[in-house]
């Protein structure tokens, strides 16, 4: 039975013969490029005809990149002699390994990119003379339709924090039956019976006064010098006075929540308050203000409170666990040694750092019982 490919091999013997009968008429050149030819139509056949060669491995050979070299095309179609293979696999495996190794993101351009203004507003701008659907305007006989992805452009203005809008209703008055008006629009009349600041200036003002740091004074001359509104310092703190009323339920449930923590940080700091209300009891003793920071982890979640006025940390600290849940295991109070931050008299595991006991070197606690 004669093989496949017996017929080629008898093709390719005819070939190179006409090639040797035809060499004193080639030039040497001309000579050895035929004969190359010949050459590689038998590889390409002999490759054919075994079952393990790809396609991909047959366009790697007849087509190779401009920069893939010749020892990884030989690699690929099974060409290269045993002593290579074991070379280039040792080289592949070293930059296989070379790979895995965690490589470090390229470097950008440290620009923010569109979609990290989350907070733009979106304003949609429609093409002038094109619309879906119509004619190709270059005339190719196609309709247009959308793009997924519309074309950005950023365009980044300055505001002033707490801007007014003033309504101009218009009046008109009859000779005989008396003067109509054009009522207020629904959002300027949904507010008129609460107050005149909206929900969201007064939240402006909050995040700035206690989020940022800005002084009721800065902000009063910041929109003076913009020519905005008129916000007296004065007029921020009745303000703010309105809502405490509102945020005073979110400030219990906070403290209750706080309460339950499995661990409790306290510390006090000075503070200067040109006026605060007196209490009889402590006012006695003590001139100071302090400002208590208090922070309470429950359940892996932070809360965070501040408590200003003549009551040490300590005292802030036992007002809160007053309310914590009967039953529930002591707290762990993480605090410096200082005897004002030891709420009494509460049970509580407290837990010192090492500064505050350099003799023994190690955190220590202690189970206080009540007083």
């Amino acid at each position: 039975m004669r093989r496949p490919t017996e017929h080629l091999d008898a093709s390719l013997a005819e070939l190179e013969a006409l090639v040797e009968q035809a060499r004193p008429v080639l030039s040497a050149e001309g000579y050895q490029k035929l004969r190359a030819a010949i050459q590689t139509l038998g590889h390409v056949t002999e490759l054919v005809s075994q079952q393990e060669t790809t396609l991909a491995a047959l366009r790697q050979l007849l087509c190779p990149a401009s920069t893939e070299k010749t020892a990884k095309v030989l690699e690929q179609t099974g060409l290269q002699s045993k002593e290579k293979k074991g070379q280039s696999a040792d080289r592949e495996q070293t930059d296989k390994s070379d790979s895995q190794a965690p490589q470090s993101p390229a470097a950008g351009h440290g620009r923010n990119g569109a979609d990290a203004y989350t907070g733009a507003q979106k304003v949609a701008v429609r093409h002038a003379s094109l619309r879906k659907g119509g004619p190709c305007p270059q005339g190719c006989g196609g309709k247009l339709y959308p793009l997924r992805e519309p074309a950005v452009l950023l365009q980044i203005h300055g505001q002033a924090p707490i801007a007014a809008t003033r309504y101009e209703l218009e009046r008109l008055r009859a000779t005989v039956a008396g003067r109509y008006s054009q009522p207020s629009p629904r959002r300027a009349q949904a507010r008129r019976s609460m107050m005149k600041y909206e929900e969201t200036a007064v939240s402006m003002i909050v995040l700035l006064r206690y989020g940022n740091g800005v002084p009721w004074n800065r902000l009063e001359d910041l929109e003076a010098n913009l020519g905005m509104i008129p916000l007296p310092s004065s007029t921020q703190c009745e303000t703010l006075m309105e809502v405490t009323v509102v945020l005073e339920v979110v400030l219990q449930e906070l403290i209750r929540q706080a309460a339950q923590g499995e661990v409790v940080h306290n510390d006090d700091t000075g503070m200067r308050v040109l006026q605060l209300e007196r209490d009889a009891e402590i006012s006695a003793k003590r001139t100071g203000t302090f400002t208590s920071g208090i922070v309470s982890i429950v359940e892996r979640r932070r809360i965070a409170l501040f408590f200003t006025g003549r009551k040490h940390a300590g005292e802030n600290l036992a007002d809160v666990l007053q309310r914590r849940a009967a039953g529930s295991p002591p707290p762990i109070q993480m605090c410096d040694a200082l005897s004002r931050n030891v709420p009494k008299p509460l049970q509580r595991l407290v837990a010192n750092c090492n500064v505050h006991y350099p003799d023994s070197g190690i955190i220590q606690s202690e189970c206080m019982g009540s007083a």
